[in-house]
């Protein structure tokens, strides 16, 4: 099939998730033996109006990338462009990362004929105590009723949790995909881990709910208690300057890395002894109103690096890391019974160890980019075949 893939405002290459995600995807789709067009940005900035004239499009591995550099808010601004690129390449299927003021790919789709697949990364619609909800309403729920459009115009809808669409969809079009690692990057589990002082780490966006400053507190609390471990904090984000602020009392046991580049994981991941992943919803009334829809890549991650887990004892991260097997939870938001959790962890270095290689098993069973890449496929090929047969 011919592939075109639209990310609007997402940078790839990049430090981001949605980076993350999006190459991952590409390239396992590519590596299935599909031609894969995506559209996102460089991440240079606002382009201005030679932005909107012609994407800068270049080769990464065996994907094409059309850069269309305009501000993420302003997406639908290049629905014109990306309609010209699809004339252009004439794909199979337009699959678009779902954003509220996105839609050019559904869009081009449609005016087209194609099939088409919505990628949904977070709610849809927002709850009532989010402030953009709020605005929406007042203004006639415009913006509610682009979502809406653009969930019945794709031909299935991609999510890892079915709550993040609307009610009004209908649940037979939503396809419950979790998101997943790339096995291949990571070092094979049954390598020994580093000896000496263990480190511990985190990794992701320092945004609230994921839980960073409850991650600096537990570690002071074990450092309080004269435990001799470091702790390592990959990436970047708004919570990062309370969290250093916090671990400036314990000179020398955090390192803060600041945001990098995907292909330095990997190594980075590979000299820590637990992987942990505190997600605190309370922050984040979306994950309150639907239910943990968030498809955590740093958790995947963790588990092909072959790191026992530590998660927030909630569905469906209890799922996907079940207690004492992949790693160990604790309550959500309880900071105490975090530091219990990773001193579980390090004070059994042997069951730590076999729990790193039952999670690297794991995830390369049921959560890996080939998987996901494998079901998404399927998907398309019910998409294309019957689309495919009506011309003939």
């Amino acid at each position: 099939m011919n592939i075109l893939y639209v990310a609007s405002g997402i940078p790839v290459p990049g430090t981001l998730g949605g980076s993350t995600h999006t190459l991952e995807v590409a390239r396992g789709l590519s590596e299935r033996g599909h031609t894969l067009h995506v559209v996102a940005c460089s991440g240079a900035g606002w382009g201005g109006l030679a932005a909107l004239a012609r994407p800068i499009s270049s080769r990464l591995g065996g994907v094409h990338v059309h850069h269309i550099n305009v501000p993420k808010a302003a997406s639908l601004l290049a629905a014109p462009l990306i309609l010209r690129l699809a004339r252009a390449i004439h794909p199979d299927l337009i699959m678009e990362r779902y954003y509220n003021l996105a839609g050019g790919g559904i869009l081009a789709a449609r005016r087209l004929g194609l099939p088409s697949i919505l990628e949904v990364n977070a709610l849809i619609v927002d709850p009532p105590a989010v402030l953009k909800r709020r605005l929406d309403d007042a203004l006639g729920r415009p913006l509610r009723r682009w979502a809406l459009a653009q969930c019945r115009w794709a031909g299935r809808i991609v999510t890892p949790l079915h709550t993040t669409v609307p009610p009004e969809i209908a649940r037979a079009k939503i396809a419950e995909l979790p998101w997943g690692a790339n096995t291949s990057r990571f070092p094979s589990a049954e390598l020994a881990r580093p000896t000496g002082i263990p480190t511990v780490v985190f990794l992701g966006s320092f945004r609230a709910w994921h839980g960073v400053v409850d991650f600096v507190k537990a570690a002071a609390m074990l450092l309080a208690l004269g435990r001799d471990c470091q702790f390592l904090l990959i990436g970047d984000g708004p919570e990062r300057a309370a969290a250093e602020r916090l671990a400036a009392a314990w000179p020398g046991r955090f390192t803060f890395t600041g945001a990098v580049p995907y292909d330095d994981v990997p190594a980075l991941l590979a000299g820590a002894a637990v992987g942990v992943a505190p997600f605190n919803t309370a922050p984040h009334p979306a994950l309150r109103s639907a239910g943990f829809f968030w498809s955590p890549l740093k958790v995947y991650e963790y588990m092909a690096a072959g790191l026992p887990v530590i998660t927030a004892n909630i569905p469906p991260l209890n799922q996907v890391i079940r207690d004492g097997q992949e790693g160990w939870l604790f309550a959500e938001g309880d900071i105490a019974g975090l530091a219990g959790a990773i001193a579980r962890a390090l004070d059994n270095p042997a069951a730590a160890r076999a729990a790193g290689a039952r999670a690297r098993a794991r995830v390369a069973e049921r959560y890996s980019w080939a998987s996901h890449c494998a079901a998404l496929e399927a998907l398309m090929r019910e998409l294309t075949e019957p689309a495919a047969k009506a011309r003939v």
